[in-house]
């Protein structure tokens, strides 16, 4: 009979399991998912594409016979109409993937494993969202450099605009920094909740109908509590002109807009201590 040998015994484990190849494994994870780059993909082109095709046949096919008032509003507000209409619809997309990077864990079971292969939680949670938040923003501002540059050469022939135009800039760059902190936003939803439909509706409810029901209290206090909602006061940031009346500027409104993802987060991460997986 011939006898069983071993092999070479494997090397013993040096070091931890640290934050880098936490982060190393999330990234293989998100990019590996192909729903996840399908939907961005998808979102992109049609926030841009759809967001073009109306401004060609609301504005460029309609000018010779627009209104001079009218005319003289998109002169006045191109950003609204090439840059507010595609982060409209990139918002709902990017609040769903939010939710998703961590729900769906949830979901199929696989943050059993996740937490085997990086016990220490807050490493796990820091580096979804060093890997959530560095592609949401490079899609970000993807998505808002490109339906400026689309948009703009879709209404160039009637209405003037760039970059160098006074609150152009800050307005396309903050729209990707809008989207960055949306999608962190919803991805500590999406951690407390622990449940893909229960966690987007929870967003999307609060976009979609808290934060406008809120403009109907009445007084002074009222106007307040509209202005401090999230997404109320982070959409400011890609207004190229924030109404005076605002309580809000634009970089205070995104910095509100910040403050909110922060303390859901740090909620978020108290409970994925505290519950089990």
């Amino acid at each position: 009979m011939t006898s069983l040998t071993s092999g070479a015994p494997l090397p013993p484990a040096t070091g931890r399991a640290g934050l880098p190849g936490a982060v190393r494994s999330e990234w293989t994870k998100i990019r590996s998912v192909r729903s996840t780059m399908w939907s961005i993909g998808a979102m992109a082109a049609i926030a841009i594409g759809l967001n073009a095709l109306i401004n060609y046949l609301s504005i460029d096919r309609r000018w010779a016979a627009m209104p001079s008032p009218e005319q003289q509003n998109l002169i006045h507000h191109p950003l609204d109409q090439i840059l507010g209409g595609p982060m409209s619809i990139a918002q709902f997309a990017v609040a769903v993937i939010g939710v998703m990077a961590i729900s769906s864990e949830y979901a199929t079971g696989m943050i059993r494993s996740t937490l085997q292969s990086q016990p220490r939680r807050l490493t796990m949670f820091t580096a979804k969202l060093a890997v959530l938040g560095g592609l949401m923003f490079v899609v970000g501002e993807a998505v808002s450099f490109g339906a400026f540059f689309v948009g703009k050469l879709v209404i160039s022939p009637h209405i003037p605009v760039s970059l160098d135009d006074p609150g152009v800039l800050r307005a396309v760059f903050g729209a990707g920094l809008y989207i960055t902190v949306l999608a962190l936003f919803s991805f500590a939803f999406g951690l407390m909740v622990r449940h893909t439909a229960g966690a987007i509706t929870a967003v999307l409810g609060l976009m979609l109908v808290i934060s406008q029901l809120t403009g109907l209290l009445p007084d002074s206090w009222g106007r307040h509590v509209n202005a401090w909602m999230p997404t109320n006061a982070g959409s400011l940031i890609f207004q190229q002109h924030v109404d005076s009346k605002q309580l809000l500027t634009a970089w205070q409104g995104l910095a509100v807009f910040a403050g909110w993802a922060v303390l859901l987060l740090l909620c978020g991460a108290y409970l994925l201590r505290r519950r089990d997986a």
